[in-house]
Order: structure tokens, then C-alpha cells, then sequence
């Protein structure tokens, strides 16, 4: 059959219609397939492999192709919030058409962008941000666990625990939201032991922090890694365990068959699994819609390079009024920032890294931010509510595992562990009920 013939439509009469929370397939799989080889892909992939699964990885690029290589590798649980919240709003219009702002959005008629831009104020409420925030708990409560885990079972790459984690601020003032959403985090169930420090006492911690810093706050327990080596250390994980993983494989479409899934690649092939989890990203959208995913996925484009600094922090250093977030990797410091609501395939604009380089500059002591290396644009796959979308589709044997904004390298592989048990065993994960994709 050919992949233009409607797969995967849901009125085809071997498509089994799901309501929101209902169970999966009822005989354990032995085949799976996962679109896509980032972190969330490939995590749920080596999971699934824990259940005797026989997985195949696809993507349409490579391993690590997408927001999972150049990102700051932050494995933050205790930062771990949507979005969308109130102090987005506060930068109003005119803030986020500059080019030079953190959130940006381009002047644009895209009515998917538009579509999602309108959800995405919608939900920036104090209400909704709570709600939001007390659904992301349990699973942030697992994401460090789940790192545990893969470590324990032999990915052959370690993440750095016990460095100091710090998000400085020029004032007082403006370390009163972190200050805020911390406690928020606390009244929600999921405390984050933090302390308050003034410029000097930050200094003392990060000397790489300047004369303007006046205020931080110290959190612990947080961790870091290098997101490229990790991810690559996975997918060879998951081969060394049997998976095949196939790059350059760009997947066409899905069809239900009522018991299995035939899934065509872009050049016409065709190939029969038990089960599909689609972990592609920014991608994800076009082919879960016709499974009833109705949730606008949006490329959230961030910036990353590196620089050198006369000396390195020992951990994560964040500059949360300006969304700018640093990194020690190797011998440099990797500088990331930005959020730019933006079609995936615009090519990186300069304007954005030098707005990030300028709002980092005077904020670091010993950096030099004009031998900037590494130069990279990523999408982080962005959703209207700023939860991610975990579960099954309107088929049972059809899963998405996507949307997770900024946060799919803390979350990746605790998102891989609940799901990759969900489709194991049909049993749907409790914590993942809030990211059903049909709501």
C-alpha cells in the first residue's frame, strides 16, 4: 500500500478508538519501533529493552541530531515548571517582537503559530501555572532516579552530581520569582533545598559571577552532564543490547492494522511492528494527528555556544531575568539561551546569539564572549499548557512521547521509564495521566 493511501486514519475501520486513560494493548509487544534519536527516544527505547522488548529506533537525521545536542545539560527536576507563566506576559508585545528579547516571536499570519501563541497566553496564569506545576511533580520526581538507572544497567557515561547549582540575579528583586516558584514547588509536594545568598557569598561559591551580581540562590541536589556524550553513550547502550538504530530514516506515516502497526518510511518502505512510540520532536505532530493528537507541538528554537573563561565554574550557573543558562563542558563554557517561537528549518540567525552573548556579558567575570565556538540553533519541542505529551494515542498501539519544552534531558529518561512500562504491560503509568496526548 502505498503511504499517501490515508494510514493511519482513525475512521479506518482497523483503527480501535481510545478514550483518554484507557488501557493499552492487551498482548505484551515484542516489536517495537520509537521515532526518534534524541533523549526521550532513545531512553524509552533502552527501557522498553528492560521488558524483553525488541526495539527499533528510526531518525530522520542522526543520533542526537536535534534539541538534545546543544542544550546546557541541566538535570534540574527542582526547576522543572511549564512554561507558560505570568512573567511571560509581563514582557509584553513590544518586547517579544525584539530580536534582542528572550522569548521571541517573529511577526508571523502561520496560523499553527498563532493557534499555539493564543494557548499558550491562555494557560500564562497564576491558576493554571500552579496546576501545571503540581502535575510535573511526580514525574520530576523520578527524573534522577531514572539517570540512576541507566547508569546501573551500563550506559557508559556518568552524570556529575554534588556541584553547586546557582541562579544569580543583579537584585533582590529579581530573585523574588525563583524565590516564589520554589515555595510554589514546596506547596506542591516537591521541596527543593536552596539557600539564599548575597553577591559576595555567590562570588565566594562562583568567582566566574561579576561585580553585578547582588543576590543568588544556591540549590542543591541538582545535577549536570554533557548531553552529547550522554545521548551517544545511550544509543550504544541500546545497540549493544540488540536495538537496531537506523539515521537518515524519515518516517511517512502509520497505519493501524488492528494488532500491529505497519509504518512507512519516506522512500515507500514498509515494515510491521507490535507498537509505535513517536518521539520525533517538533515533528512528532504530523504523524500522531491522525491518531487523534490534537495539541499543536511548536519548535521553541533555543541558541547555544561555547566560550573560554579564565576559570571554570564547577557547576551550572543561571541568569534566570535573562534566560540564560551556563555550563562547564570540557575546557569551556557552554552559553545557551533563548526562545524563539520559530519554523524549525529557519536557518540559526546571528542576531540571537549575539543577544544572548550580550545579556551574558556583563553578568560574567574572566569569559570571553567574543571567541564564541560552537555555534548552534536547536527546536524544543514546545506545547500551549507546557506539558509535555506522554501516552497513548486513539490507537493502542500508537504512543507519544514528546513536548517537553526545555526540560527533555531532565525528563527524558523518567518519561522512557514510565512509558516504555505502559506499553509493555498495558498498564497505563498513574503519573503520566495529566500528559495524556488526546487532551
Amino acid at each position: 500500500m502505498s503511504p499517501n493511501a490515508s494510514p493511519g486514519s482513525p475512521d479506518a475501520p482497523d483503527a480501535s478508538p481510545r478514550s483518554p486513560g484507557s488501557p493499552g494493548p492487551a498482548g505484551r509487544p515484542r516489536r517495537v519501533a520509537v521515532v526518534g534519536a534524541g533523549m526521550v527516544g532513545l531512553a524509552t527505547a533502552w527501557f522498553l529493552q528492560e521488558h524483553g522488548v525488541e526495539v527499533t529506533v528510526l531518525d530522520r537525521e542522526d543520533v542526537c541530531a536535534g534539541a538534545s545536542r546543544g542544550n546546557a545539560g541541566w538535570l534540574t527536576p527542582g526547576l522543572a515548571a511549564p512554561l507558560p507563566e505570568p512573567a511571560v506576559l509581563r514582557y509584553g508585545l513590544r518586547a517579544v517582537l525584539s530580536p534582542a528579547s528572550p522569548v521571541y516571536v517573529p511577526p508571523s499570519t502561520d496560523p499553527r503559530l498563532l493557534r499555539f501563541l493564543a494557548g499558550f497566553v491562555r494557560h500564562s496564569t497564576p491558576g493554571r501555572w500552579r496546576r501545571g506545576m503540581a502535575a510535573l511533580v511526580p514525574l520530576n520526581e523520578v527524573a534522577l532516579p531514572a539517570f540512576d538507572a541507566l547508569e546501573a544497567g551500563g550506559v557508559a557515561a556518568r552524570t556529575v552530581q554534588g556541584a553547586p547549582f546557582l541562579a544569580a540575579f543583579r537584585t533582590e528583586g529579581e530573585r523574588r520569582s525563583l524565590v516564589a516558584e520554589l515555595h510554589h514547588l514546596r506547596a506542591a509536594g516537591q521541596p527543593v533545598e536552596h539557600e539564599l545568598l548575597d553577591g559576595a557569598q555567590a562570588r565566594a561559591v562562583e568567582p566566574v559571577l561579576s561585580e553585578r551580581i547582588g543576590a543568588a540562590v544556591l540549590l542543591h541536589g541538582q545535577r549536570h552532564l554533557e548531553p552529547g556524550r550522554f545521548v551517544h553513550a545511550l544509543a550504544a547502550s541500546v545497540r549493544g543490547r540488540g536495538g537496531v538504530i537506523r539515521p537518515g530514516t524519515a518516517v511517512g506515516a502509520l497505519r493501524d492494522r488492528g494488532g500491529r502497526v505497519e509504518l512507512f518510511t519516506g522512500d515507500g518502505d514498509a515494515v510491521e511492528f507490535d507498537a509505535v512510540v513517536l518521539a520525533g520532536g517538533v515533528h512528532l505532530g504530523a504523524l500522531a494527528r491522525p491518531f487523534g493528537v490534537r495539541t499543536v507541538v511548536q519548535a521553541g528554537r533555543g541558541y547555544s555556544f561555547s566560550v573560554p573563561v579564565r576559570r571554570l565554574p564547577a557547576g551550572p550557573v543561571y541568569f534566570p531575568a535573562h534566560r540564560v543558562a551556563c555550563t562547564p563542558m570540557g575546557d569551556r563554557l557552554r552559553v545557551a539561551g533563548m526562545m524563539e517561537f520559530r519554523r524549525p528549518e529557519a536557518p540559526l540567525d546571528g542576531r540571537r546569539v549575539r543577544a544572548v552573548a550580550e545579556a551574558a556579558r556583563p553578568l560574567l567575570s574572566g569569559a570571553d564572549l567574543d571567541d564564541r565556538r560552537d555555534e548552534w540553533v536547536g527546536c524544543r519541542p514546545c506545547t500551549p499548557d507546557g506539558l509535555p505529551l506522554i501516552g497513548a494515542t486513539r490507537s493502542p498501539r500508537v504512543f507519544v512521547a514528546g513536548g517537553h519544552g526545555m526540560w527533555g534531558i531532565t525528563l527524558g529518561p523518567a518519561t522512557g521509564r514510565l512509558l516504555a512500562e505502559t506499553v509493555a504491560t498495558g498498564r497505563p503509568a498513574a503519573a503520566l495521566a495529566p500528559f495524556d496526548p488526546l487532551r
